[in-house]
């Protein structure tokens, strides 16, 4: 069964920072590639959602419905709801998951 794949608003924005900075750093072959090996990553999640990890960062704080699947050097982090999965984060595997989510608190109040 496929599940339908939402990306929130904070995952659209990750996305294009992404882009952003690997055709800044690298050049557009690279986030070709990197975009490729995402979508698949995502089109895997909506085949099995429930194949990505747990989140260590966060799993301490009882919010075990929250996943991750890993994505070249990128992270996906994500939630399952019925048949909806729904993508909160899309990060660099060395970005520290805390302080991005903090920061992200902070904006939004």
């Amino acid at each position: 069964m496929t599940h339908r794949v939402v990306f929130l608003g904070a995952a659209e924005a990750d996305l294009k920072e992404i882009r952003r900075y690997i055709v800044a750093r690298f050049n557009q072959t690279t986030w070709s590639e990197t975009y490729s090996k995402l979508k698949q990553t995502i089109r895997n999640l909506s085949d099995f959602p429930l194949s990505g990890l747990n989140v260590d960062e966060i799993r301490d704080l009882n919010m075990t419905q929250f996943r991750q699947a890993i994505s070249g050097a990128n992270r996906v982090i994500y939630e399952v709801r019925d048949e909806t999965i729904y993508i909160h984060v899309i990060c660099d595997t060395r970005k520290d998951l805390v302080s991005l989510l903090h920061s992200r608190l902070l904006r939004s109040g």
